[in-house]
C-alpha cells in the first residue's frame, strides 16, 4: 500500500462514520485510561469477506488506541472474552459440519461465507477509570445469507446487558458499530453515544481512535434505514422463488408510509457540529432546477454538513412514494460562525415513473414539491412545481411482465404558497427516441477465426484448480479472479481482479517456470474455511499451502483496502469516491489487472442480504452516482484500465443465489432495481458490465435478450463488454431445485460476450452451435467483435 493512499484514506475516512446518538461528553481532551469492551476491540473488522475482501495488513481498535495514547485497563475483560470466543469458534465450525452432512453437502463448501455470529458472554465490567467503549461487530459476506437472530440481526441478551449497565455505570461511555450492515438497537436506543463507525477498510482502527479525541468530525448520513421491524410484505430467502411483494416500496420509500418501528431514518446523521439551513432559493433553467441553501455551522467545531434534496410527486394513475431523493451536496469543512452557499440541481426529468399501460416513462399532471433538509425525515417544502398535463418522457419496449406488487394509494399533505412556484408544459420536454437496433462493426480479423477459436473467445482462462473459484484463477496476476483466454494466436489474455473494497489480489507470489504467476502461503478463503475440513485438513492444506523453493525470487503485493460501499456512499461525498477510483486505478497500474470486478450497485431490498456491504443503498439515486462517481474515478486516471457495475440484476439474496428467481413486476424494476446501473452508465461510460447468478422472472439475466441488449444496451446506452458472473457446469444436480442453471448457448445469444471463467464444457456446447447453426455463428461473430473492439488495446 502507498503511504500517500493511506494519509488520504486517515485524513478523509471519517466522513463515512456518524452519530445516531451524541451529548457532550466526546471528544476527548487527551489520551486517557479506558475500558474497552466488545468483539470488535481485538476482533476488528475491516469489511466483509469473500470476493469484497481485500488481502492487507490492519491494525485492530485495540493497537490503534494504544499507539494513540490511550491506557487500556480492561485487559481481563479481554483475555476473557478471547478465550471464550476460541471455544465457540469450535463448536460453530463442528455445528456448521454437522448441517452441512445432514444436507448432503460438502462442510468445506458449505461453509463458503459462514462466520461465527455473536455469542453470550458475561465477566466484570467495572473498572476504575470514567471513560469507556464497546465496540459491537458484525460481519457478513458472499455466499450466506444473514438472520433475523440474536447475534445477527438482533443483539444478544450479554451486548444488551453490557451496553445498558456501561451506559449507566461510566462517566463517559460510546457505543462504537464495527458494521456495514443494519442491526436492530431497539434495546440500547437509549444510550447517551452511539457511533457508527463502519467498516473503513484498513485504516478503521486509526480513525476510531481519532474520533475520540476530535482529531476527526463524523460527517456521514445513513443510506439505509434503521429500524427494529421491517415490513412483513417483504418476501426474502426463499430456495426458489422470491416475490419482492413490496414493489417500489424499498427502504425509507416505505417508512414514510409507517414509522412505526423506525430508529434512525435514511439521510440521518449527526456529527460534534451543528449547522442551520437559511435563505433557501430556487431557480429554474427549462426542466433544470437549481437549490441554494445557505449552510452555517452553528458550533464551534470544525466539521462538515450535507444538504439534501427530495421529490414528491402526484398520484394520480400511478402510485408515487411520499418522496424520493433527487440530488445532494456536501459543504466544505466549515469552521464555527462560518457559512457556505451550496447550490444543488437535478433535471426533472431523469426522475420520471414507468407507467405498464403505456409502457412508457412518464411524469404525470399535477403538483410537485421540492423538499430540502439534513434527513428524510427532517425536510420542508421549499418550492412547487405546476405541470400542466401529462408528459411521456420516453416510451420502451414491454417486458410483459405478470405480476402485481404492493400499491399505497395514499395521499399526500403537502402544500406551498411561498415565491418559488414554477409552471411546466408538455412543450418543455423533448421525448426521447430510442432504437432497438444493435450495430456492431464486424471486425474483419474475427471473420478469420476458425469456429474453434470463437468458442475459445466467448470463455474466459479456466484454471483446472480446485482453488481457482476462490481468486487463484490467473496466470497473469497472483491471486486475480480470472482472465480472458491464451487459446487464440494473436490475442492475448487480460486479468480480471475482485473487488469492491479494493483489489483482493495474493500478497505473496512468485512465478514458475513457464513464466506463470504462482501464489504463495495459502489463499485467505481457502484458510477461513479450512478448519471445516475435518480429517481431510492435512491434505487440503498440504494441497493450497504453497512454499517457494530456495531459488525463487518473491514478490510483493501489498494494496489498499478501501471502506466498503456501504461506508463510502455514508459520505454523502461524491469526491471522496471519485478519489478512491483514483487510488484503484493507480494500482491497477502497478499490479497489472485490467479489468476492476466493482463497483456493486445492487438494491438493499432487505436487511438480511449477506452481501449488503458490498452495496452502496436502498435508494437507486445514491447507488447509481456513487458507482459512477468511484468509475470515473478510474477511467479518468487511466482510460486503459476498467471497471464492472455488477450485478445486473436484482442479486438481492445469496440463498441459492446461482438459481434463486427473483419476481420483479416491470414499475419496481425499472424505478429501482435498474435505475442505478442507467445513471452509472450515463454518467461514467463504465466499459464492462457482469451479469447476475440469479433468474429474473422465470430467466437467467445472463440469458436475457430483453434485459442485456434491449435495455442495457439500446435503452441505456451501454458500449462496453457484457460477461456473466463465475459460472461453470455443475458437478452435482440439485433434485430439490427448480429451476436450471444457464445455458451457455442462450447466454451468448442474448448478447452477452464473455463467459467467466467458462470451462470446456461450456467452450464445446458453443462450438458446437456454431458448427452447425450459422445464425447463432453469426451471433458469435458480433459478439466476438465487440469483445476485441472495446478491448482492443488490452488483448492485442
Amino acid at each position: 500500500m502507498d503511504k500517500e493512499y493511506k494519509q488520504y484514506l486517515l485524513d478523509n475516512a471519517s466522513e463515512c462514520a456518524l452519530f445516531l446518538k451524541k451529548n457532550n461528553d466526546f471528544p476527548l481532551d487527551n489520551p486517557c485510561e479506558i475500558a474497552c469492551f466488545g468483539r470488535g476491540v481485538r476482533h476488528t473488522i475491516k469489511g466483509g469477506t469473500g470476493s469484497g475482501d481485500v488481502n492487507c495488513k490492519f491494525k485492530t481498535i485495540e493497537e490503534a488506541l494504544k499507539e494513540e495514547g490511550f491506557e487500556i485497563i480492561s485487559t481481563p475483560w479481554l483475555d476473557g472474552f478471547d478465550k471464550e470466543i476460541e471455544k465457540k469458534r469450535k463448536e460453530f465450525i463442528e455445528s456448521v459440519r454437522k448441517e452441512a452432512r445432514k444436507k448432503h453437502k460438502l462442510p468445506l463448501i458449505y461453509a463458503i461465507g459462514k462466520s461465527l455470529p455473536g455469542f453470550d458472554y458475561t465477566d466484570s465490567l467495572d473498572y476504575n477509570c470514567d471513560t469507556a467503549i464497546y465496540v459491537l461487530t458484525r460481519v457478513c459476506g458472499e455466499g450466506c445469507d444473514r438472520y433475523d437472530n440474536p447475534g445477527d440481526f438482533r443483539l444478544t441478551q450479554s451486548e444488551i446487558n453490557d451496553i445498558r449497565y456501561l451506559n449507566g455505570k461510566y462517566q463517559k461511555f460510546m457505543l462504537v458499530l464495527n458494521t456495514s450492515v443494519v442491526i436492530d438497537l431497539s434495546d440500547v436506543k437509549d444510550v447517551k453515544n452511539i457511533l457508527l463507525l463502519s467498516q473503513l477498510g484498513e485504516v478503521t482502527s486509526e480513525t476510531l481512535a481519532k474520533i475520540l479525541l476530535g482529531k476527526a468530525n463524523p460527517s456521514g448520513k445513513l443510506t439505509s434505514t434503521y429500524a427494529k421491524k421491517y415490513p412483513e410484505i417483504i418476501d426474502f430467502g426463499n430456495m426458489n422463488d422470491t416475490y419482492y411483494n413490496e414493489g417500489i416500496y424499498v427502504g425509507y420509500r416505505y417508512f414514510d408510509l409507517d414509522n412505526t418501528n423506525l430508529l434512525f431514518p435514511f439521510g440521518y446523521g449527526l456529527s460534534y457540529s451543528e449547522f442551520s439551513f437559511e435563505n433557501t432559493k430556487v431557480e429554474k433553467d427549462n426542466t433544470l432546477f437549481k437549490v441554494f441553501v445557505d449552510v452555517k455551522n452553528v458550533s464551534e467545531f470544525k466539521g462538515k454538513e450535507v444538504v439534501e434534496v427530495y421529490l414528491s410527486k402526484p398520484t394520480k394513475k400511478l402510485d408515487n412514494p411520499i418522496k424520493e431523493l433527487v440530488a445532494f451536496s456536501k459543504t466544505k469543512a466549515l469552521n464555527g460562525g462560518e457559512s457556505e452557499i451550496v447550490e444543488i440541481k437535478f433535471d426533472l426529468k431523469d426522475f420520471s415513473s414507468f407507467d405498464k399501460t403505456t409502457s412508457s416513462y412518464i411524469l404525470e399532471s399535477g403538483d410537485y414539491y421540492l423538499l430540502v433538509g439534513n434527513s428524510s425525515d427532517n425536510v420542508n417544502v421549499v418550492s412547487k412545481i405546476e405541470l400542466d398535463s401529462d408528459v411521456c418522457i420516453k416510451k420502451v419496449k414491454s417486458l410483459n411482465i405478470d405480476f402485481d406488487d404492493f400499491k399505497a394509494n395514499i395521499e399526500r399533505n403537502y402544500t406551498y404558497s411561498g415565491e418559488y412556484i414554477f409552471k411546466l408544459s408538455k412543450d418543455d420536454f423533448i421525448e426521447e427516441e430510442i432504437s432497438y437496433e444493435l450495430k456492431t462493426n464486424i471486425n474483419k480479423n474475427v471473420l478469420k477465426l476458425s469456429d474453434r477459436e470463437l468458442s475459445y473467445l466467448t470463455n474466459g482462462r479456466y484454471k483446472e484448480h480446485f482453488a481457482s473459484p476462490l481468486g487463484e484463477a490467473s496466470t497473469l496476476v497472483s491471486g486475480a479472479a480470472g482472465e480472458t483466454t491464451s487459446k487464440v494466436k494473436g490475442y492475448k489474455p487480460i486479468a480480471l481482479a475482485d473487488g469492491p473494497a479494493g483489489l483482493r489480489l495474493s500478497p505473496i507470489f512468485t512465478y514458475d517456470r513457464r513464466g506463470n504467476v504462482k501464489p504463495l502461503g495459502i489463499n485467505n478463503i481457502i484458510n477461513d474455511i479450512l478448519p471445516f475440513s475435518g480429517i481431510l485438513k492435512p491434505i487440503i492444506k498440504k494441497m493450497a499451502y504453497r512454499k517457494p523453493k530456495k531459488k525463487d525470487k518473491i514478490y510483493y503485493q501489498n494494496t489498499t483496502a478501501i471502506p466498503t460501499a456501504t461506508a463510502i456512499s455514508q459520505s454523502w461525498n461524491l469526491d471522496f469516491a471519485y478519489n478512491l477510483g483514483k487510488i484503484i486505478a493507480k494500482e491497477m497500474e502497478e499490479y497489472n489487472v485490467d479489468i476492476w470486478l466493482a463497483p456493486a450497485l445492487n438494491i438493499k431490498r432487505s436487511v438480511f442480504c449477506g452481501r449488503n456491504f458490498e452495496y452502496y443503498s436502498e435508494d437507486p439515486f445514491i447507488s447509481g452516482v456513487f458507482s459512477g462517481s468511484i468509475s470515473r474515478g478510474v477511467s479518468d486516471t487511466n482510460s486503459k484500465k476498467y471497471v464492472t457495475i455488477k450485478h445486473y440484476a436484482c442479486n438481492n439474496q445469496e440463498t441459492n443465489r446461482y438459481q434463486s428467481n427473483s419476481v420483479v413486476s416491470e414499475r419496481a424494476l425499472r424505478d429501482i432495481y435498474l435505475k442505478g446501473f442507467e445513471i452509472c452508465i450515463k454518467m461514467a461510460n463504465p466499459k464492462a458490465v457482469m451479469t447476475s447468478y440469479n433468474l429474473l422472472n422465470g430467466k437467467h439475466t445472463s440469458e436475457s435478450y430483453e434485459l442485456v441488449c434491449d435495455i442495457l444496451r439500446c435503452e441505456f446506452g451501454f458500449r462496453g463488454i457484457v460477461m456473466t458472473d463465475w459460472l461453470s457446469y455443475p458437478k452435482v444436480k440439485d433434485k430439490t431445485l427448480t429451476h436450471p442453471h444457464p445455458d451457455p448457448v442462450k447466454i451468448i445469444s442474448s448478447t452477452t460476450e464473455l463467459i467467466m471463467p467458462g470451462d470446456k464444457k461450456m467452450a464445446k456446447a458453443i462450438f458446437k452451435r456454431i458448427k452447425k447453426d450459422n445464425n447463432f455463428k453469426n451471433v458469435v461473430i458480433s459478439n466476438v467483435s465487440r469483445l476485441i473492439d472495446y478491448t482492443d488495446h488490452l488483448i492485442k
